[in-house]
């Protein structure tokens, strides 16, 4: 097996918010990939006394003991039982009934010797390559599917549409939340490597065009997962006056990258 993992923040002097990781169970049959991108509160409450890198590690190390741990419980159910413990760890001192608790998208796949799972929440990306070569790309679409008038503010989002029936869905306090993840299982013969990418990786594709899914794959196979976000790098910062593509989106998001040959 081979696996490449690469995390930047999109900012040197702020700590990256996302989290990625890849697991191999002592037994020595399958392993699991976890990636977060913790959600960037705007300036003021949060309710909580937590940072969101705090969050996603936390999170994130909860999800990817678990998913390992509990090879037989649904990916769904892993996510619940993480989301719970994470919430456990700072109920005593938080407000996580606020909007903006430290929150994050979550992407996880899991492969046996029999199967490959995987779960997807909110706006970051799975992408699956068969054994022709055929690149299948498994999103929760929810967040782009919604209008842009939608998202005109930040208060507009936590009182409407985050984490509320007809928005989207990221995990932040609330274990009934993994229930709306995106969800799935594929005989492992019919997976042969994977890719998975936070939204600040995934602009190559979804904001810049460079190509499609099935060319992301292949750039990341072809020139390392660290070329892709050097290229996202070199096309935000082109467009950091004009703002044709990134709108009005922060230039620089951070960007990981988890690429497994199974």
């Amino acid at each position: 097996m081979r696996t490449e993992l690469v995390s930047e923040s999109g900012d040197p002097a702020r700590p990256n918010e996302d989290f990625a990781s890849v697991g191999l169970p002592a037994s020595g049959q399958g392993g699991a990939l976890v990636v977060l991108d913790g959600v960037t509160p705007p300036r003021g409450e949060t309710g909580c006394l937590h940072s969101v890198p705090w969050f996603t590690a936390r999170l994130g190390g909860a999800l990817t003991e678990l998913t390992l741990s509990l090879p037989d419980v649904p990916l769904a159910d892993v996510l619940a039982r993480a989301i719970a413990r994470t919430a456990e760890a700072h109920a005593q001192t938080c407000d996580l009934s606020h909007p903006r608790t430290p929150q994050a998208t979550v992407v996880v796949a899991r492969w046996s010797a029999g199967t490959v799972e995987y779960l997807i929440l909110s706006d970051s990306a799975l992408l699956l390559e068969s054994p022709d070569g055929r690149i299948t790309p498994h999103l929760d679409d929810r967040l782009a599917r919604l209008p842009r008038a939608s998202l005109a503010t930040d208060a507009m989002i936590d009182a409407h549409i985050r984490n509320q029936e007809g928005g989207f869905f990221t995990a932040a306090a609330d274990p009934s939340v993994a229930q709306r993840a995106v969800t799935g299982v594929l005989p492992r013969g019919e997976v042969r490597a994977l890719a998975a990418l936070t939204d600040g990786a995934s602009r190559w594709v979804e904001k810049f065009r460079e190509g499609d899914w099935t060319d992301c794959f292949a750039f990341v196979r072809k020139e390392g997962a660290r070329a892709l976000v050097e290229r996202v790098r070199a096309l935000e910062t082109a467009d950091a006056q004009e703002r044709t593509y990134l709108g009005r989106s922060k230039t620089h998001d951070d960007a990981t990258i988890v690429y497994t040959e199974l």
